[in-house]
């Protein structure tokens, strides 16, 4: 289901209740997605402690994540990626489904050049630990993204699921070591995007992706996780917060181990 304006309808915000994700066009223009294209190619080719770590001395033929590893809470450092975390557009269609203010706890980028791993299915909520309330996602497809190339899959009506203690993952084919098994009945499916598409989707949905299959196409996505303003506290790892406008906001720290009952060790879903 896509969208062309800002403001959702009635139908489409049932989608993302029922359903649990949204895809919605037209958030970015290409003059907007050409500043993030720019902005991360130069990242890229710099190390930045504790939030991009690259091997650059090698092309990383037996793992190409070892040359293009995510980058982790770019808005940190870059103002560029700050600011698309805090896009107008973007926090539009936030406030709708969440029916009050959004507050922005997390970016990321993702290269996932030709032969990377997926991710294997999991829960974003795990490990925000957004209470009262949940984290939405807001994944933008900076490439076109496919089954080829190893685009995102989601688990319709799994957001009506409760979090849940994840199995470990095949190292073989993810990058991280959760797995959450899908309900009986209930496959996984390819969300077939268009540069500049931005995929919504709630915190329990199950998701994750496959290996990029394809011999020449990245499959770089922006993305950033999102609390409601009524939430009272988060996982201490995506403190502070932001409004809009840029001002911090410092929610208390969630000290609940959630399903695992300890301490989540792997602090960044995706």
């Amino acid at each position: 289901m896509t969208l062309q304006l800002r403001k959702l309808t009635p139908a489409q915000k049932q989608h993302f209740e029922t359903e649990g994700y949204l895809i919605v066009k037209g958030l970015f223009s290409e003059q907007e997605l050409a500043e993030i294209d720019d902005t991360f190619e130069a990242i890229s080719l710099q190390t930045i402690p504790g939030h991009f770590e690259p091997d650059l001395l090698t092309e990383g033929q037996m793992d190409p994540l070892k040359r293009y590893p995510r980058v982790m809470h770019p808005h940190r450092f870059n103002e560029t990626a700050k600011k698309y975390m805090l896009h107008e557009p973007v926090m539009e269609v936030l406030a709708d489904l969440y029916g009050e203010e959004a507050l922005a706890a997390q970016s990321m980028f993702y290269y996932k050049p030709p032969g990377s791993r997926g991710q294997a299915l999991h829960q974003d909520n795990f490990y925000l630990r957004v209470e009262p309330g949940n984290c939405i996602a807001a994944w933008t497809a900076i490439d076109a993204a496919d089954e080829e190339n190893g685009g995102l899959l989601v688990v319709p009506k799994t957001n009506h699921m409760e979090i849940v203690c994840p199995d470990v993952a095949d190292s073989r084919e993810s990058f991280t070591t959760h797995y959450v098994k899908p309900p009986k009945d209930e496959k996984a499916f390819p969300a077939i995007m268009a540069r500049g598409d931005v995929l919504f989707f709630n915190g329990n949905l199950i998701h994750g992706s496959y290996r990029n299959k394809s011999k020449d196409r990245f499959r770089r996505a922006f993305i950033c996780h999102y609390a409601n303003a009524s939430a009272a506290q988060i996982s201490h790892y995506y403190r502070p917060l932001y409004r809009q406008n840029g001002d911090p906001v410092d929610l208390a720290s969630n000290p609940d181990g959630g399903p695992c009952g300890e301490e989540v060790k792997t602090a960044y879903p995706h």
